[in-house]
Order: structure tokens, then C-alpha cells, then sequence
């Protein structure tokens, strides 16, 4: 798969998670728990992406590799808060089975992609 191809598909894979998360997790949920929680995992899934975009356009890959290493961050944030909102039984079992694969996914595809930049031709 070329390497556009695969961003591509990186891509959907990280907007398939915010739109799921978005659009059917915070509804069940009361508004402090939304206004708090539910807005702190949108922001840091959010700013995963942002990251990886904005560090795609960056001028060199040293600029690049920093903004992909704040977005593994962001990553990490969003899965801690997953986590918690789990034992806060604010996530049933149907939910983490739908969104889980997509972020055992992408930490793995984060980390390669930091260490191909700079070595492509």
C-alpha cells in the first residue's frame, strides 16, 4: 500500500473513533459528566489528529517528529481517559469493543510512522 494510501486510511481510522465517540458515547451521558470528562476526551482524541496534520506540514521532519511525538501524547491522554470513564462505568462493553481495535491500532501505526520520517526516498 502506498504511503498516501495508508495515511488515508490512518485518517479514517482516527475520525471513525471521534465520530463514534462524539456522536453516540456523551449522549447517555449528564451534563457534568459531558461537560467534563466527555469534553477532555474529545479534546485530547482531537488534538491527536491536529498534530499529525499540522506536523505534516511542517518544513522539516525534525519539526515533524515533535509534533507526532505531542500527538502520541494525546493519544495517551485519550486512552487514559477512556480508561477511567470505564471504571466509572460511563462505557458499556459494546462501546470499548467498538472503539478499542481502533486505538490498539493506532499507537502501534503512530509509533512506525515516527520512525519512518526522515528515512523516506
Amino acid at each position: 500500500m502506498s504511503d498516501c494510501r495508508a495515511e488515508n486510511a490512518e485518517r479514517r481510522n482516527r475520525e471513525s473513533f471521534g465520530t463514534f465517540f462524539y456522536l453516540e458515547v456523551p449522549k447517555a451521558w449528564d451534563n457534568f459528566t459531558k461537560d467534563t470528562l466527555g469534553k477532555q476526551i474529545v479534546r485530547s482524541a482531537d488534538s491527536t489528529c491536529a498534530n499529525i496534520a499540522e506536523g505534516r506540514g511542517k518544513y522539516n521532519d525534525q519539526d515533524n517528529r515533535r509534533f507526532v511525538k505531542v500527538a502520541r501524547g494525546f493519544l495517551y491522554e485519550t486512552i487514559s481517559w477512556l480508561r477511567l470513564a470505564y471504571a466509572r462505568q460511563l462505557l458499556t462493553n459494546e462501546q470499548v469493543s467498538r472503539f478499542k481495535p481502533i486505538l490498539d491500532e493506532l499507537l502501534p501505526k503512530l509509533n512506525a510512522y515516527l520512525k519512518s520520517i526522515g528515512n523516506r526516498e
